[in-house]
């Protein structure tokens, strides 16, 4: 039996995602289309309705769970039954949903909606546009690989993942973000302000050009009330000489140093 499971994570529990219309035109024409598939459904919302009425219309209570509501601690249990994870959000500015289902080596099929393309490499997620026949393709797709053996063993994909987003990992783009943006150069406010005009049109980017002008004001009159000289820095937490490594007396870090060199 080959599974698709559909979910998406919000908050405390699993809901149904944005898309639970497209969901309704993929369902029947595919279960129509492989009688080995079925659908697991997870999450709660007003459009739930909508797949209860697919249901009973196409007879498919024994290939479409709805599961409701899950609880966090659950999600891992439901994943590992699926093969292939549908995506159906209409709109998305990082899909924490499908990192989780590509954790748990499945087959990740997505709409291509905001940050979405960026969250997986191209070899663990089928991009679809947001259409029921677009998104029935690259099911297909997903399915055909499945069969075929083409697509990597779950554990290959967890081992993967794994790799993609990890605490240092994060850190190190978001330096990289601040490094660069503390490199480039800061245009003078005359600039900024043609550079608005000229990019935002005639209308428009004189009312952005005038917002600019009044958010400036502002600021330097913050920077007045509140000088700079006044705003504590950041300290450096971490590194040799950072507020949390920690301190030795000379005589406490010479005896830790031959307590090392003993047990070496």
């Amino acid at each position: 039996m080959l599974y698709i499971w559909k979910g998406a994570l919000v908050g405390p529990a699993v809901h149904l995602s944005g898309g639970t219309d497209l969901l309704s035109g993929i369902i029947p024409e595919l279960c129509q289309k492989y009688p080995d598939l079925n659908f697991i459904i997870g999450g709660e919302g007003p459009k739930r309705i909508i797949l209860e009425e697919v249901r009973e219309r196409y007879q498919l209570h024994d290939r479409v769970r709805l599961l409701g509501a899950l609880e966090h601690k659950d999600v891992r249990n439901v994943l590992v039954q699926g093969h292939i994870f549908l995506n159906t959000s209409l709109t998305e500015a990082f899909c924490m949903a499908i990192v989780e289902a590509a954790s748990c080596g499945l087959q990740v099929v997505s709409t291509r909606v905001g940050g979405i393309p960026e969250v997986l490499p191209e070899n663990l997620i089928i991009l679809c546009e947001p259409s029921v026949k677009s998104l029935c393709e690259g099911l297909e797709k997903a399915i055909s690989q499945l069969k075929s053996g083409a697509l990597p063993a779950p554990e290959d994909i967890h081992n993967i993942v794994k790799t993609f987003y990890t605490w240092r990992n994060v850190a190190e783009r978001t330096e990289k973000v601040y490094d660069r943006v503390a490199g480039e150069a800061v245009l003078p406010m005359d600039r900024r302000l043609d550079r608005l005009i000229s990019h935002c049109g005639p209308v428009t980017g004189y009312i952005f050009a005038l917002l600019a002008v009044v958010n400036f004001l502002f600021l330097v009159f913050l920077r007045w009330v509140t000088p700079d000289s006044v705003i504590d820095v950041a300290i450096d937490a971490t590194g040799p000489d950072g507020a949390w490594t920690p301190r030795y007396p000379p005589s406490k870090k010479e005896g830790k140093n031959n307590a090392m060199s003993k047990t070496r």
